[in-house]
């Protein structure tokens, strides 16, 4: 398969972290039995690009997202060796999610990255991947070179915007952080320094900007930023918000669920979600 259709993906996708001791290759074939019909691994912090070789061999027919392989620190031949072996053992299973690329003109080097990818044989075609996107210019890049856009961030009255600017046919998958925790501080206090983080990376601040929050609220980050763009409390709260997007015009949304006590991995979330979210 080398093109992703908007119906391809499900409403419903999940993160997955990758564990030193690898039980996360027991958790992607638990989140497949759970009915998540795409798993997204975290290829920001991968050593390699293995893991999304292995998470694939260690399930059936899930598909596997990278969400994202960043460009300025894999070459595009690595990118294309991994597909190339992919496509060979589990056609159409890997979604090459890419992004990572900043600097003082990000639009620029993608566009050379992704002129690299189309030209490799085999190439990884533009129906196979997605990209990274938050603001106009790269969302129309999104949907002129992949197959979609694949924010992280954002409000559902962005993810609307989103949509009018990739038009009908282009995916638009967005990942959103989940706690399910009602009490209001404990559920701010569990994202607050991974939030804090993201804002001072790339085009994050200037696309919160653009979304109407301000210095104050990037620089806290503020409870006002985190209620926005966070899904948590209890299980009808959180499945209230993700509505909100799929409304708004995603076709999926993809929960980085994130549990109050960080050394734990969020099972009973993934259960609960999965039964008030797919049945």
């Amino acid at each position: 398969m080398t093109q992703l259709g908007r119906g391809d993906l499900g409403p419903i996708g999940v993160t997955l972290d990758v564990r030193p001791d690898g039980g996360h290759l027991d958790d992607a074939a638990l989140l497949e039995r759970l009915g998540y019909t795409t798993i997204w691994i975290a290829g920001g912090r991968l050593a390699t690009l293995d893991p999304l070789r292995d998470v694939i061999r260690a399930t059936s027919t899930v598909r596997v997202g990278s969400a994202i392989i960043p460009a300025q620190v894999y070459a595009a031949e690595e990118v294309v060796a991994l597909r190339r072996d992919l496509e060979s053992t589990a056609p159409g299973r890997l979604i090459t999610g890419l992004g990572g690329v900043h600097g003082p003109r990000p639009l620029r080097d993608m566009n050379a990255y992704l002129d690299r990818l189309d030209a490799a044989d085999p190439p990884v075609p533009a129906g196979a991947r997605v990209l990274s996107a938050l603001g106009p210019r790269m969302l129309e890049l999104s949907r002129d070179r992949a197959a979609g856009a694949l924010p992280l961030l954002v409000t559902p009255e962005y993810t609307a915007q989103a949509r009018r600017i990739l038009g009908d046919e282009a995916i638009l998958a967005v990942m959103e952080y989940v706690v399910l925790e009602s009490d209001p501080r404990v559920a701010r206090d569990t994202v607050r320094e991974s939030i804090r983080f993201l804002v001072k990376v790339g085009g994050y601040p200037q696309n919160l900007r653009r979304m109407g929050f301000t210095e104050a609220d990037i620089a806290g980050p503020s409870d006002h930023l985190l209620d926005e763009l966070v899904a948590w409390g209890d299980i009808d709260a959180v499945a209230a918000r993700l509505r909100r997007h799929l409304e708004a015009g995603a076709d999926q949304v993809v929960l980085a669920v994130q549990p109050t006590d960080p050394q734990t991995v969020p099972h009973a979330q993934w259960h609960t979600l999965a039964d008030a979210l797919i049945g």
